[in-house]
């Protein structure tokens, strides 16, 4: 099993998917982690950019998606709703966690204690 989580420096779980600059993703066997990589993301909110059309919404989630495929889990400290549905129609579960260190998260998820927060969707 693969799961990603969003970051910008690896350590620490982003608080917005959309604006995370990178995906860590580990690869979990037997509940362990055998691996891990990090993956760029393509950023959905950039200064200076005019914001997408509400029918390119689903163009840009899937873009933002596109490296994580193989991945069963996502793990992010928040994100609109529109990229929680987008996720969960991809196929991935989305999962908002209040923890803040990556390791932690998946540690946590690998245990079935990671508690999923929706409430922290906007």
């Amino acid at each position: 099993m693969k799961i990603a989580v969003v970051t910008d420096d690896g350590k620490a779980i982003s608080q917005h998917f959309g604006r995370a600059m990178y995906y860590g993703v580990y690869d979990v066997r037997s509940g362990k982690v055998e691996g891990k990589e990090i993956k760029p993301k393509v950023v959905h909110h950039r200064e200076g950019e005019a914001q997408l059309h509400e029918h390119q919404e689903g163009y840009k989630h899937s873009t933002m998606l596109s490296s994580i495929q193989d991945c069963e889990v996502l793990i992010a400290r928040g994100m609109g709703r529109g990229a929680y549905e987008a996720i969960k129609q991809s196929g991935i579960k989305p999962i908002i966690t209040d923890l803040i260190y990556v390791d932690e998260a998946v540690e946590a998820y690998i245990k079935g204690t990671l508690e999923d927060h929706p409430e922290r969707l906007h």
